[in-house]
């Protein structure tokens, strides 16, 4: 076990150096939620009834609400309140055990001494064994201030979480006013079927038939191969407040990867078209120097040209002719 809370027990003068571990666990098999088609994980999200927008964890305060309004409580509204971080399990009074009622009773914690000498917590167990009484403590835990009850099981201290007194419904049952005769008989026999079914309580007789039960259905259809992939319905997401934004980083890991791999394909594929490409380069060079071979043997007709030219220059002097005759 580890512990989750260090400090010391203090009644008068005497201080008892304590470490607090939690004394009980849920057994119950884990369930998710997931969609009956395709096996896909259910999660929530955070969505803002005004804008409809997924808000995040780190935008979200308290508020309080009566009913016609609501009072927003800020995260600094919150700073303000005198935060209580005590390490003291305070010893308020020494009460008869069976005044405590078990309606009371919350969460139960063991205490383990936590100093060199346990001398002053044997002293307290002896105590409280020899007494017969139940010492009412107040302590802090988790920035709550709490009631609790200290008493000891099996040489131990523990240290059993109480509720507060007006957090206990009052029973108040109309039908339970009404007159009601028991006969002596009634009374009798009831009395016998108690003495056929009395016993000395051993917890370890009883277990949850329901859990072993869904244990074994479990079990079975694992076998038969009834199952999907964990990593393709549920993703690799961690805790349910960020679940929506793990699974789109996921999601964007994937396509990226896709894209990349896309990518080298090409890359590598392209080397083969580069062939035709080199054939339509020599055909498109043979053709300019088609083209070049034409120009050169255009220009070199160009003297037939020039000489045509020339002939066209000799008209005036025929025009002289004329004028002259």
């Amino acid at each position: 076990m580890r512990s989750i809370w260090k400090g010391a027990i203090t009644f008068g003068l005497v201080n008892v150096p304590v470490k607090l571990y939690s004394a009980t666990e849920d057994h119950d098999v884990s369930l998710h939620q997931v969609h009956d088609a395709d096996g896909g994980r259910i999660r929530y999200q955070r969505v803002c009834e005004i804008d409809g927008e997924v808000v995040e964890y780190q935008h979200i305060v308290k508020a309080y609400d009566d009913g016609d309004r609501t009072v927003i409580l800020t995260k600094e509204d919150i700073a303000s309140l005198p935060e209580e971080k005590s390490r003291e399990i305070e010893v308020v009074e020494f009460v008869p055990s069976d005044q405590v009622d078990p309606i009371m009773f919350e969460k139960s914690y063991y205490l383990e001494p936590d100093s060199s000498s346990p001398k002053a917590y044997a002293l307290l167990r002896k105590t409280l064994e020899t007494t017969d009484r139940t010492a009412i403590v107040q302590f802090a835990l988790r920035q709550k201030t709490r009631l609790g009850a200290l008493r000891v099981v099996d040489d131990v201290l523990v240290l059993q979480g109480l509720l507060w007194a007006d957090e206990i419904r009052e029973a108040n049952f109309p039908a339970l006013d009404e007159t009601t005769r028991v006969s002596s008989r009634e009374l009798d026999m009831a009395m016998s079927l108690v003495d056929q079914f009395s016993s000395d309580f051993e917890p370890e007789k009883f277990t949850d038939e329901y859990q072993e039960q869904l244990r074994t259905l479990i079990e079975a259809k694992l076998d038969q191969g009834d199952s999907v992939d964990t990593d393709e319905t549920f993703g690799r997401a961690g805790d349910d407040d960020e679940g929506g934004e793990v699974l789109d980083l996921m999601e964007a890991l994937r396509r990226s990867v896709d894209k990349s791999r896309g990518a080298k394909d090409g890359e590598k594929a392209a080397p083969a078209k580069k062939a035709p490409a080199k054939k339509a380069a020599s055909s498109s060079g043979s053709s300019r120097s088609s083209s070049a071979s034409s120009s050169r043997s255009s220009s070199a007709k160009k003297p037939a040209a020039s000489k045509s030219s020339s002939s066209t220059a000799k008209k005036p002097a025929a025009r002289k002719s004329s004028k002259a005759s």
